[in-house]
């Protein structure tokens, strides 16, 4: 039993190289660019296959043509430094210390002054409404 157990077993075994041959290799394939009479690269191997690219020889040192020309213009700056930065510090507040926001890392700290803050604008709306009431209710005087 043992024995009819390992014979497709074997066999499979032995027919495992004839699957796994390698497909058979692209030659190596390599670009070059060349400059006045220079000669081009020689291949290493006789599978590799080497392209050359002449080019004249005033260009042998130059910047490669897409870095020609005039810089690209940055976005034009509108408006002074002091107000770009302003509007920075302004954006990232609520990310800063004394902020009273859940984002960063001490957002909460600020929600004790900003409770007092509403508290004395609401302590001055009541003060200005009840003198405006006030003044309603005085009576006329000659």
């Amino acid at each position: 039993m043992l024995r009819f157990t390992l014979l497709p077993l074997a066999a499979a075994l032995a027919a495992a190289p004839a699957f796994a041959a390698d497909p058979p290799k692209a030659p190596a394939q390599r670009s070059a660019v060349v400059f006045g009479n220079d000669p081009c690269p020689k291949p290493d191997s006789p599978d590799e296959i080497i392209v050359c690219s002449r080019q004249p020889e005033n260009e042998r040192y130059r910047l490669p043509k897409r870095f020609r020309g005039k810089p690209q213009e940055a976005e034009a700056v509108t408006g002074s430094w002091a107000n770009t930065a302003r509007s920075l510090d302004q954006a990232s507040a609520p990310m800063m210390p004394n902020s009273c926001s859940v984002v960063g890392s001490g957002g909460q700290t600020g929600c004790m002054q900003q409770f007092l803050a509403q508290a004395r604008a609401q302590r001055a709306a009541d003060k200005a409404a009840k003198a405006a009431a006030d003044a309603e209710q005085a009576p006329e005087g000659d």
